[in-house]
């Protein structure tokens, strides 16, 4: 942290500039300038206790993506933020990364104001010192040093204290800023202020000055006069300031702000007090729904509490002001909590006056976990028979489904946003649609011995029969990219393991997305489960989605290496069932034939080279250079428009060479590779291993023992003899599908398909046994004998 000296130092570290003035340097030359006139303004002419006006252009923000264009934001710190847990003194730490996230945005050219509480705690802690100190050089005149460790604190009154701790807090936000070569100033308010037409419009009058200025307001209410708050003294279209709530909620709209961020101790608004289990966090509020929330008690500190805070931020959003509700005090937000809600990121709850049209991401997982159980506890022959009508539904309606296809590739072409490989996965065929229905059909077989499944039986003792049985994960979310027949093949792998499952599909695929997620819920709703399977179409971003940690077991992202990274990078507490990357190798061995060898480095390389599958290196051993072997494998690259690079150790042997590769590990994913030399399938084992991704290796060779070495000491997650690495693949495995290749090494690996989406449970059948039977004096003794597996038809 910047701030580790004492307060002391903090104080000092507010210095001047060389002009003398708190004004940042590019406005002195204009201020100082006896040419300056202040310019003329046009104030609102509608009193401010009125109906607070629209901002421009006359709407809050719709949705949290729309946050990052907030251009003039109002963050208020409540008392409990701003506080130690002692009630006396500041959070320093919390109060120093407030300021570095408000500094950040305000450097990016936002306007920031900051509503602050803090001055009585500051104040506390400032008497207290001097009371003890007085108090101890007065009983050690009179009564000796026995008795200093009976001295007592009186009750500080609140005022006294606002007014010796207002000084100290502004220091320390001087200090702060400072730090950031900001400058701030303090304006200190009442209600008072309000109701006073020329109070009013000079407080507006002095806030856009700062602001034009680059100066961060900090306003805080007059705690050393301000009278006690008038209970149910609001009138129609009023909100009085009682506390600095309802003072951010006012000074939000008179000054048009787009965004009010209220900073408290809890992550945000719950639809009942937080301290309960079922206690859930509301990730968007519409005005009307304060009536089915129950509010707990008011914070340790403060005088507002959650439904000043809920009054407050609905006034705002009645005045053009958008509100987010979040926690400054939760140790795993707290340094990036301002930042990330300006970012539009899933953080605490976001007030709209637009309701979505269908259920939010949250309702649609509870609604998969559901009906997702109900599902897993059909018959097998029930969730067969659903993909079955899934894969006649792909063939029935094949018309209306390219038709949505189409729609999506006239827009992805006119756009020029994807490329020819990306615009390849995005379209659908015949000839795509019924190698579906048949990969469906087959996974639909395999429904039949799928969930249930047991896997061992062991007799623990007499009476006591232990199994472990096959059940599903749970909630899934697939995420895919431009691969609108991913949907019906996962949709069918999730029916047949019994796993609820969330869809997030690229907007690129949108209409053909929409219509093979219909045809979907039509087969559910042969055995009334229709939301097991749900397409979330509302504007969360993937990175949201990834923090729903309660509600989703697992995350298998289908698409570019990079989404992978992303996801595997953005997720919190979720397992994700991925590869990052695709860097795939053939091996020609100084044994290979020269026919297999040409036909499996075409395939690999160029049938699909976006591909994860497919081949990024090519290694060839030495003893095949300079033979026409290897001029043929060359010629045959050239024809296909392959671009290729050079491995150093290939560079070294050519006296002009292609480009030299940039990085051995690299996945290409167009019509590029990379050729590098080895010396034996020793050396290119250990090229695999320090350069490859596990994903898919292969060796061509005639030569059965070198193929077996190979294939038992390349450790990746499919390993080939003389066949084409594009045959990574679930359908292409006989698996019907697959939600992914993974290259992991627990719990599935390669193309996984249905047993991929399975875990196990025990179930344990007694007749009222103990441990305590089992113990040295006990009277039974284990027995752990293996049982038949019963075969499952």
């Amino acid at each position: 942290m910047l701030y580790k000296t004492s307060l002391i130092n903090r104080f000092k570290a507010a210095t001047l500039n060389s002009k003398g003035s708190c004004w940042p340097s590019k406005y002195w030359q204009t201020y100082g300038s006896a040419n300056y006139q202040q310019p003329t303004r046009q104030w609102s002419t509608v009193p401010f206790l009125t109906i607070p006006p629209r901002r421009t252009p006359g709407k809050p923000f719709a949705h949290r993506s729309e946050l990052k264009h907030a251009k003039r934001i109002v963050v208020k710190l409540g008392s409990a933020v701003v506080t130690r847990g002692d009630e006396c003194g500041l959070a320093l730490g919390r109060l120093a990364s407030i300021v570095e996230q408000v500094s950040v945005l305000q450097n990016q050219g936002r306007e920031m104001m900051i509503v602050t509480s803090g001055a009585v705690a500051f104040g506390k802690q400032r008497l207290r010192h001097e009371i003890l100190l007085s108090q101890s050089v007065r009983q050690a005149l009179h009564s000796g040093q026995n008795q200093l460790k009976d001295m007592t604190v009186p009750v500080l009154e609140a005022r006294a204290c606002a007014a010796a701790g207002q000084s100290g807090l502004m220091a320390l936000y001087e200090a702060m800023f400072t730090q950031y070569s900001i400058c701030a100033a303090q304006i200190l308010v009442t209600n008072l202020d309000f109701h006073d037409e020329q109070k009013r419009q000079n407080l507006s009058s002095t806030l856009y000055e700062l602001l034009r200025m680059n100066i961060v307001p900090i306003i805080n209410t007059n705690d050393a006069v301000v009278p006690p708050p008038e209970p149910n003294s609001d009138l129609q279209g009023m909100i009085s300031v009682k506390d600095n709530d309802s003072l951010a909620a006012r000074l939000a709209v008179e000054m048009r702000a787009d965004m009010l961020i209220v900073l408290s101790d809890v992550e945000g608004l719950f639809d009942s007090p937080p301290g309960l289990d079922d206690a859930k966090l509301i990730d968007i509020f519409y005005p009307g729904d304060q009536q089915s929330i129950t509010f707990g008690t008011k914070s340790r500190v403060g005088i507002g509490g959650m439904e000043a805070k809920v009054k407050a931020a609905l006034w705002a959003l009645q005045g053009g002001t958008s509100v987010v509700i979040a926690s400054g005090t939760h140790p795993k937000v707290t340094g990036h909590v301002i930042t990330d809600i300006v970012e539009g990121k899933k953080v605490g709850t976001f007030f709209s006056e637009v309701k979505p049209a269908g259920p939010t991401i949250e309702q649609q997982a509870e609604m998969a976990r559901t009906d997702g159980r109900v599902m897993a506890s059909l018959q097998p022959d029930q969730r067969a028979e659903m993909i079955h009508r899934l894969a006649d539904l792909l063939t029935d309606n094949r018309d209306e489904i390219l038709k949505a296809n189409k729609r999506d590739m006239e827009k992805a072409v006119a756009l020029g946003r994807l490329s020819q490989p990306l615009l390849k996965r995005l379209s659908l065929t015949t000839a795509k649609l019924n190698s579906l229905a048949i990969g469906l059909r087959q996974i639909a077989a395999s429904a039949q011995n799928s969930v249930g499944r047991v896997i061992q039986r062991t007799r623990v003792a007499k009476g006591l029969d232990l199994e472990q049985i096959t059940v599903p994960i749970g909630v899934l979310l697939v995420i895919f990219e431009s691969r609108p027949d991913c949907l019906p093949q996962v949709s069918a792998l999730a029916i047949a393991s019994g796993n609820g499952l969330l869809l997030k599909g690229g907007k690129e695929a949108s209409h053909s997305n929409r219509i093979l997620h219909h045809l979907t819920q039509e087969a559910l709703s042969l055995h009334g489960v229709k939301d097991a399977v749900h397409l979330v179409s509302t504007r969360e971003e993937v990175e949201d989605l990834c923090r729903l940690d309660k509600l989703i077991d697992l995350i298998i992202p289908r698409g570019s290496s990079q989404l992978v990274r992303d996801i595997q990078k953005a997720s919190k507490g979720i397992p994700v069932l991925g590869h990052s990357e695709g860097i795939c190798h053939v091996y020609l061995d100084s044994d290979a034939n020269i026919e297999k060898a040409i036909r499996i480095v075409r395939d690999s390389k160029c049938d699909y080279p976006a591909a994860c599958n497919a081949l990024e290196t090519l290694l060839v051993h030495r003893d095949l250079l300079r033979t026409p072997f290897f001029d043929q494998i060359i010629d045959m690259l050239r024809v296909e428009q392959v671009k290729i690079h050079a491995g150093p150790k290939f560079a070294s042997y050519l006296t002009f060479s292609p480009s030299e590769v940039k990085s051995l590990r690299l996945e290409y994913g167009d019509l590029e590779c990379c050729i590098e030399v080895v010396d034996s399938v020793l050396d290119a084992i250990r090229h695999i291993h320090k350069y490859g991704s596990s994903h898919t290796d292969a060796i061509v060779t005639e030569n059965e023992e070198t193929a077996e070495y190979f294939l038992q000491h390349v450790d990746s997650a499919c390993v080939f003899w003389n066949a084409s690495t594009r045959f990574s693949d679930g359908y292409r495995f006989g698996l019907g599908a697959e939600v992914g290749i993974s290259t992991a090494r627990i719990h599935a690996r390669g193309p996984v398909g249905l047993e991929g989406l399975l875990t196990t449970k025990w179930l344990l059948r007694g007749e009222g046994q103990a441990v305590s039977d089992f113990a040295e004096q006990g009277s039974m003794s284990y027995i752990h004998e293996n049982q038949p597996v019963p075969n499952r038809t």
